[in-house]
C-alpha cells in the first residue's frame, strides 16, 4: 500500500460521517455519535497527514505551499470543531457550523485527491511512498487509541 491509497481509506470515511453528521437533527444520540465520529477520524487523519505526508513533503522546495496550504485548512477544521464544542448541540448555530465543517472537508478531500496527490507523487520515489504509508498509518492508529 502507498500513502495515497491509506490517505484515502481515512478520506472515504471522512466523507462519511460528515455527510451522517449534517442528516442529524437536534442533541440526540445519533448527532452525538456522528459527530464523535468524525471528530476522532479528523483528528488522528490530520496529526498523523502533517507528520507523515506533509512534513516530508516540505523537504522539496515544490512542496512546501502545497503542505503549508493544507496544514492550514486543517487547523479551519479544528477551530470549527472547537466552535462546535463551545455550543449548544440542539442549536441553529450547531448545524450551521457543522455545514461549513462539512464543507471544509469536502473541499480540503477534493483538492488534495485531485491536486496535492498528483504533486506529491512527483516528488516521492516508490519506496517513500511505501514507507510514508506505514509510518501514516502506525500513527493514524496510535491517534485514535
Amino acid at each position: 500500500m502507498n500513502i495515497f491509497e491509506a490517505l484515502r481509506e481515512s478520506h472515504d470515511r471522512q466523507r462519511t460521517y460528515a455527510d451522517a453528521l449534517i442528516q442529524t437533527s437536534g442533541d440526540t444520540p445519533e448527532r452525538v455519535e456522528a459527530y464523535k465520529q468524525l471528530k476522532s477520524e479528523l483528528q488522528a487523519h490530520e496529526t498523523a497527514e502533517e507528520r507523515h505526508f506533509y512534513i516530508p513533503l516540505m523537504e522539496f522546495d515544490n512542496g512546501v505551499d502545497l503542505s503549508r496550504h493544507a496544514i492550514a485548512e486543517h487547523h479551519e477544521m479544528d477551530e470549527m470543531m472547537e466552535e462546535l464544542d463551545e455550543t449548544e448541540m440542539s442549536s441553529p448555530a450547531w448545524l450551521a457550523t457543522a455545514k461549513k465543517l462539512a464543507e471544509k472537508v469536502h473541499h480540503h478531500l477534493k483538492e488534495e485527491e485531485q491536486k496535492f496527490f498528483q504533486q506529491a507523487g512527483k516528488l516521492l520515489d516508490d519506496q517513500q511512498k511505501e514507507t510514508l504509508a506505514g509510518q501514516y498509518l502506525k500513527e493514524f492508529k496510535a491517534q485514535l487509541a
